[in-house]
């Protein structure tokens, strides 16, 4: 009998030995494609030796040092980096271990930047329904993502909601794009009118939404008239890009394509590729400063922030983001797996929709594709789907909830930057012998 506590104590879990490429293998020898980069991890694939290169060189020299202490070279360079590529030279960058980590960060950061200005009342964080921030619980009282937060309700924060911008399901018959993306956005304001401007600290949003609805960007001006809204009422804007960061959408920062700016950005997952536990806080120089100048310094701590090792591995795989001018593959990769993806479930009666950004793609799954009706949550889907992946030799991001919270299903798609033409054939192809052994009706 294994001593580990597994995700789920009830399945028997493969043993990945070794990782090349797109692909990882287990011990019985037996390969998979990784088709979701476990879930939007790893992002330059397995075995990378110019990253590996790094961290054996970092371990070589320096493993860790209690930022308490010191700061250390690498961790120097990719704040340098990010900064570089956030686009404000006085942003700064706080370094953690994962993307909830990074979230709760963002929560503390907004909360003392208000009582540094001696607004004690703005203690309120607004999010959306049908979102995902992580798995502490504070970022979980930010989740509109009802099955993950409900056992735990009585521990977590009743911060209120707006409504995700989501046109699949709630853009209405005969409004344009532009419309439904204003109106989503609006809904923010009746939120702020509930519950005064005066006592809201920030709002909290993924720029892509991910593991709740499967790879959602929101409709065009949505994001400038979130950032309206939010200087408008002297609120802080937060975008968690954990997921779809990091180069994941064809831009560094999912932001720079909704052509607005957040007041603090949060990253992890592909910021170091998987090779190392690594998330971020990218921060505008004003909230740094004046925590600074009122405080001395942020009442906040990990003991792993900064993390030498960590963060050679997360400049190495910036580095060779940057040095292979990836995204721009990215782009054109992500638009060709949507056609792809298009074409084999043209006739598909239970794939209702095809939407992402990049590398970063969903597929809604329903009952009837003409009602969208989407399938209980009795069915299980998400844990078959998995299973029956697996079994094709694919790995994929299936999940829940997605219409609603309870009802419907998504599966979630996001290749590393590195696949070929060929491999997203066999992604396609893969993922189209899976779907259609599933049985929803």
């Amino acid at each position: 009998m294994s001593s580990v506590f597994y995700r789920d104590p009830l399945l028997e879990y493969p043993i990945a030995v070794r990782g090349e490429g797109v692909y990882l293998y287990d011990s019985q020898g037996n390969q998979y494609l990784d088709g979701s980069g476990g879930a939007a991890v790893s992002c330059l694939g397995h075995g990378h030796p110019e990253i590996v290169a790094a961290i054996k060189n970092q371990l070589d020299r320096l493993a860790y040092a209690h930022t308490s202490f010191f700061t250390n070279e690498p961790q120097e360079k990719l704040a340098a980096d990010l900064v570089d590529r956030f686009g404000e030279q006085d942003a700064r960058v706080y370094f953690l271990s994962g993307g909830s980590e990074a979230n709760e960060t963002a929560l503390k950061l907004v909360r003392q930047y208000w009582v540094s200005r001696g607004e004690r009342s703005k203690h309120l964080v607004v999010s959306r329904r049908q979102s995902y921030h992580g798995n502490t619980l504070g970022a979980l009282s930010l989740s509109g993502s009802p099955w993950r937060s409900e056992l735990y309700g009585p521990m977590l924060q009743g911060w209120p909601k707006a409504d995700p911008c989501y046109a699949y399901r709630h853009r209405q018959q005969g409004e344009s794009a532009d419309d439904y993306g204003q109106r989503s956005a609006d809904s923010l304001e009746q939120v702020i009118r509930e519950h005064g401007a005066e006592n809201i600290a920030a709002f909290f949003a993924e720029t892509v939404v991910g593991a709740t609805l499967g790879a959602v960007p929101a409709e065009h001006g949505y994001f400038r008239r979130i950032r309206e809204i939010c200087d408008q009422h002297e609120i802080l804007l937060v975008l968690d890009e954990v997921m779809a960061g990091s180069g994941r959408t064809g831009s560094y920062f999912a932001f720079e394509q909704e052509q607005v700016r957040p007041d603090i950005v949060t990253l992890a997952k592909g910021l170091a590729g998987g090779y190392q536990a690594l998330g971020a806080a990218v921060v505008r120089g004003f909230i740094h400063d004046l925590i600074v100048d009122v405080s001395g310094s942020f009442a906040h701590g990990h003991t792993y922030v900064g993390h030498a090792t960590a963060c050679a591995a997360g400049l190495a795989v910036s580095t060779v983001v940057r040095q292979q001018d990836l995204l721009p593959k990215v782009t054109a990769l992500g638009e060709q797996l949507q056609v792809l993806l298009k074409e084999a479930f043209a006739d598909h009666p239970h794939v209702g929709d095809i939407r992402g950004r990049g590398l970063f793609v969903g597929i809604e799954l329903v009952r009837k594709r003409e009602t969208k009706e989407p399938p209980d949550a009795a069915l299980g889907l998400p844990a078959l789907i998995r299973r029956m992946a697996l079994d094709n030799g694919l790995l994929c991001y299936p999940a829940g909830g997605t219409a609603d919270g309870r009802k419907g299903a998504h599966v979630l798609l996001a290749p590393p930057f590195i696949v070929s033409d060929s491999n997203l054939d066999e992604l396609v192809f893969r993922i189209s012998a899976t779907l259609d052994k599933i049985a929803i009706d």
